[in-house]
């Protein structure tokens, strides 16, 4: 036999020689829940991640930033009191996220890459991603100009990238021109060009304390059957001026990273997101399954469809139990 495959697969150094993805710190972003209380509390249904207070997300950072961790991802989690049906208190100079980056940008400059979610779901009283008018349709138009200003404000405590997951038509264009014009021009957008509406998320709304009072998300979040929508709204995205695409949630959508691979040049950005985590920790926790060897697997096949970066609550696992180098 002239070809045996095998030879290329006899040691550990063999395999390592030829392996075509690889999947290094850099290449991961870390997820923080920030909240204004002091303290920190347990996410139930996100084991190992918490809520923190500014001052605690900093101290993390700093160890994760040692290990070579070095982007975030930070979503505020606002108390119910600057909860109003309009989410202005995403505006606020000093609401949780504004607060939280000048803290990290003031601890580690440009050390540490700073993304923050702009998104109005968690800090309006509906848990809607937008404006909701009397009869519960979220205003698409009304709803851009605020989504624009929360990016600035994020802008100017110093974050580096505004991260738009709102799925608003016309959000990239809007937050662009609004930096543009203030002066923010090298503060990038990651928009999530492809994000599926679908029961990926419950961990994370629970964390985010997020969930829609009524409804559901399916009029601006895309049909998971569809295909060419979703590479349709990324080239658009790029029009408008973002600087990333991220495709939301990972594991369904490896076809979808693949073919905007294959269209577009632009960085792309995964999110393995909670439920993706989440089923792995249940499945370990139950003997199932070795978490952290699937957990691994989930993170190669991510980055083997094409993703360049993978928001992924295991960040910090992968680098502390040494699944990566």
């Amino acid at each position: 036999m002239l070809n045996r495959s095998r030879r290329l697969r006899t040691s550990a150094a063999m395999r390592n020689l030829v392996a075509e993805t690889d999947l290094r710190p850099r290449h991961l972003i870390q997820p923080h829940f920030v909240q204004p209380q002091s303290g920190s509390s347990e996410i139930a249904s996100l084991p190992g991640i918490l809520r923190a207070s500014v001052e605690d997300t900093v101290r993390q950072v700093e160890q994760d930033l040692k290990r070579g961790l070095a982007s975030v991802l930070l979503f505020g989690v606002p108390d119910a009191e600057s909860k109003t049906p309009d989410g202005r208190y995403a505006c606020d100079h000093n609401g949780v996220i504004p607060v939280a980056v000048r803290a990290l940008k003031k601890a580690f400059g440009a050390d540490l890459i700073v993304m923050t979610d702009v998104c109005l779901c968690g800090c309006t009283s509906h848990g809607h991603c937008g404006v909701v008018d009397e009869h519960g349709v979220v205003r698409n138009d009304e709803t851009l100009p605020i989504l624009a200003e929360m990016a600035l404000r994020h802008a100017e405590a110093g974050a580096d990238v505004a991260a738009p997951s709102d799925m608003m038509d016309g959000r990239v264009a809007a937050i662009r021109d609004l930096l543009d014009a203030n002066g923010y021009t090298n503060t990038s957008i990651l928009s999530y060009a492809i994000k599926h509406a679908g029961a990926y998320y419950g961990p994370f709304r629970d964390a985010a304390d997020s969930s829609p009072k009524f409804g559901d998300r399916r009029s601006y979040q895309m049909d998971p059957r569809n295909a060419r929508e979703g590479l349709q709204d990324a080239l658009l995205d790029v029009d408008e001026g973002a600087d990333m695409l991220m495709v939301k949630p990972a594991l369904p959508n490896l076809d979808l990273i693949w073919r905007l691979r294959e269209a577009q040049l632009a960085p792309i950005c995964a999110y393995h997101v909670s439920s993706e985590f989440s089923s792995v920790k249940a499945a370990d926790r139950l003997g199932w399954v070795n978490g952290d060897q699937l957990m691994f697997e989930h993170l190669i096949a991510i980055r083997r469809a094409g993703a360049d970066m993978i928001v992924s609550y295991a960040g910090r696992e992968a680098v502390e139990k040494g699944w990566i180098s």
